[in-house]
């Protein structure tokens, strides 16, 4: 039995590179506009923000707990336990951390922007918008793409200093390291080229993770099934570029020496 491989039609996906560029600057040329929505923006930093930070807090303090943890007994038979906490904070800044928050990111506020805005486009609610005069585009994108690149290095951040916490408590299960001692081993070996790029690359996370969104909410077709297909694409697109963009940051820094 042979197994049948789907064929990918290359000129709708070079299509939807192309609706993807004009999308992204329609958002560029609309982002430079005066009459900014504010209020909209502000309650999608809230929406993004502060309803994705009990989720992220909890990943994050997980996965430091669980790296420490997993790292131990590998570092004990070399006999370097010690580095234990240099490594574990090294590893979470540089990469884990930044990743992880980015995934979560666009697994749920993807998948929430291409579900609202596909129901919205296929209820007709966008195209009421615009016979209203409201600029839907501006209203609905602009606030949600710009919310997203501000509120994933914020999520970011706040995840690298629980997942840190984390790693603390994963080191002192097995072992008794005093509070000042771990933190003085972790920033000891930070540097300040550990964390830049892991900050600058997250404002790109979140910018992907919001055009992707928006793009398949606005742009949804094919009534309630294209909601859900425009939901489900969006996760899979985002966290697809979140790779892709964090492979091109890991190649930049290590270009330009920072690793």
């Amino acid at each position: 039995m042979k197994l049948k491989i789907p064929n990918i039609d290359k000129n709708q996906f070079l299509n939807e590179i192309g609706d993807i560029a004009r999308f992204t600057a329609r958002f560029f040329r609309e982002v430079s506009k005066p009459k900014q929505e504010y209020h909209e923006f502000v309650n999608q930093c809230y929406w993004i923000g502060y309803k994705t930070l009990t989720l992220v807090g909890v990943t994050a303090f997980i996965m430091g707990l669980v790296l420490t943890i997993q790292s131990r007994p590998t570092l004990v038979e070399f006999g370097a336990e010690s580095y234990l906490p240099s490594m574990v904070s090294v590893s979470l800044i540089r990469e884990i951390a930044p990743v992880i928050t980015a995934l979560i990111c666009a697994g749920k506020i993807g998948s929430g922007m291409g579900a609202e805005l596909g129901s919205m486009r296929v209820t007709e609610q966008i195209d009421a918008m615009e016979v209203s005069g409201t600029n839907p585009f501006k209203y609905l994108v602009v606030t949600r793409v710009m919310a997203a690149t501000l509120m994933v290095p914020v999520l970011s951040s706040l995840a690298n200093a629980i997942s840190l916490y984390g790693g603390y408590l994963g080191v002192n299960i097995r072992g008794q390291v005093s509070w000042h001692l771990y933190w003085f081993q972790v920033f000891g070996v930070l540097d300040f080229s550990d964390m830049l790029p892991s900050l600058i690359k997250t404002f790109f996370f979140g910018f992907a993770i919001g055009i992707i969104g928006t793009y398949k909410g606005y742009n949804s077709t094919k009534g309630t099934e294209g909601v859900g297909r425009s939901a489900t694409t969006a996760v899979i697109v985002a966290s697809l570029l979140v790779f892709i963009i964090d492979l091109i940051a890991v190649q930049i820094t290590d270009i330009l020496g920072l690793t």
